[in-house]
């Protein structure tokens, strides 16, 4: 998995590619408790139009990202979409 940070005039980006899962969803985990403090004020985006695939700690970990930034998600294919709307689903929807 690659993470990428991106300042745009607009939003900082959080790029991710490849798998978010097993031990690269707690190295993005890391990454993300680390980085959220110094995005205070920005508007994020998530980009995960290079994903390729993600388990539920990757999921859990995008969730927990979306749910303290609340950032505009960009997916571009039909997997990626896909994981968009488990991350952006209500948790209460979401049969576990």
């Amino acid at each position: 998995m690659r993470v990428n940070f991106e300042q745009t005039d607009v939003a900082t980006v959080l790029k991710l590619e490849g798998r978010v899962a097993g031990p690269w969803a707690a190295e993005l985990d890391r990454v993300w408790i680390d980085r959220a403090p110094h995005l205070a004020n920005a508007s994020l985006s998530l980009d995960l139009s290079n994903v390729t695939y993600a388990d539920d700690d990757g999921i859990g970990v995008l969730r927990k990202i979306f749910l303290e930034a609340q950032p505009e998600i960009v997916a571009t294919t039909p997997l990626t979409r896909y994981f968009a709307e488990k991350i952006a689903a209500n948790p209460l929807d979401c049969p576990e």
